[in-house]
């Protein structure tokens, strides 16, 4: 297969290798498919390499809907524009982008709003299918459907993007560290930065100190506050979170018969400022709720919990405690206008990305980043599709 001879590639197919799931928690496999041309407002892209986030191990497992398969997974990621559909001007061939999970339109109320980065013309859903027409560009050599993954699908040589989920970037920034980006460190990041507005010399507590909590201590740091509580089972992690701002521990296990927010409050004195849910539990969430100061302290809750799950606040908690419970879906921020920021800061050498890759691979040794972070041994993979 020479698929970088194809010189008709912008007006036809692309035949190329893609890790497909065909069944759930099976290992990918890495087969060829056809990846057709984009169309109106969408452009065709060359992946230059991808991380693996918690997400994509989530919906690997998950047997009931919204799962299907065969699926194309992935959607941390950094490519080139190979070509464009009709009607698209914000990228051209050639261009360096990072393909975002969260449309950006630049047109709706919500796009134009400085107060949210949920799009009202193309709302957030798994959906297996591209945003506008509602089809797959992906078929295998039979010409049978495979499946969509979060607007990117990233786990394969060429995809196909919406308009609305690319931000065009500079490419002075390494595209293994561009790719992290992508969701993860944004979205902690961001957390802290746009979705709570962290002040400095605050408190900030950390339940779960995976990447995304670790992204969040990051973000903390950067906007000063003075103390970073981690909680975790892990008691590693406090070592690992001290590269990222962790200034206190509280391993979760271990609390001598109180709960994390009896301890958070006795280290404080009052609650901290802030706190974030990291995990993706509803007891966890409570736990933070209880664990923020009243009058002015903020939960922002960004695991996502099995579906179904529920809170149960105390009304009379609610209401004379003063406290904010509030979701952040990829860390508040607006792709095409807040990524290119944090670009601009890391270059400057004042947010940390290489601190969170701490593995990279070829792309044939995929399932090897699979295990290397249900093994816990892994913050960010990247995975090189070319090496």
């Amino acid at each position: 297969m020479e698929k970088k001879l194809l010189s008709k590639s912008e007006e036809g197919p692309i035949r190329c290798k893609a890790a497909v799931c065909h069944k759930p928690g099976e290992p990918l496999v890495i087969e060829e498919i056809v990846v057709a041309p984009p169309m109106p407002r969408e452009a065709r892209i060359r992946v230059i390499c991808t991380s693996l986030c918690h997400s994509d191990i989530t919906f690997w497992k998950m047997k009931d809907p919204p799962a299907i398969f065969p699926r194309i997974l992935g959607h941390e990621a950094i490519g080139v524009v190979e070509s464009t559909g009709e009607d698209v001007t914000e990228v051209n061939k050639g261009d360096m982008v990072i393909p975002i999970f969260l449309p950006d339109c630049g047109e709706c109320f919500d796009c134009k709003s400085n107060k949210s980065n949920l799009c009202t013309k193309f709302p957030f859903r798994i959906s297996p299918w591209m945003p506008r027409l509602a089809t797959s560009r992906f078929t295998n050599l039979e010409g049978e459907v495979i499946y969509h993954f979060l607007s990117v699908s990233s786990f394969s040589e060429y995809t196909v993007v919406d308009v609305a989920n690319l931000t065009k970037i500079d490419p002075v920034i390494p595209p293994n560290r561009a790719c992290l980006l992508s969701c993860g460190v944004s979205t902690g990041v961001g957390a802290a930065w746009r979705t709570a507005n962290v002040e400095a010399g605050s408190t900030v507590a950390i339940f779960g100190l995976g990447s995304i909590g670790l992204a969040v201590a990051e973000g903390a740091r950067l906007c000063g506050a003075s103390r970073i509580i981690g909680v975790d089972v892990n008691p590693e992690k406090f070592e690992i979170g001290k590269k990222f701002g962790l200034t206190d521990f509280v391993h979760a296990g271990v609390c001598q018969n109180k709960s994390v927010s009896q301890v958070i409050i006795e280290m404080t004195g009052t609650g901290a400022d802030y706190c974030f849910e990291c995990v993706g539990m509803a007891s966890l969430v409570h736990e933070a709720y209880a664990s923020c100061r009243k009058g002015w302290g903020k939960t922002i809750v960004m695991g996502v919990d099995k579906p179904g799950s529920m809170l149960n606040l105390s009304s009379f908690e609610v209401l004379h405690t003063g406290k904010t419970l509030m979701g952040s879906l990829f860390g508040g921020l607006k792709p095409k206008s807040d990524i290119p920021i944090l670009i601009k800061r890391y270059m400057d050498k004042e947010l940390q990305l290489d601190e969170f890759v701490t593995h990279e691979v070829k792309f044939k040794d995929i399932n090897k980043a699979f295990d290397l972070l249900i093994e816990g041994k892994s913050l960010r993979c990247v995975i090189w599709m070319d090496n």
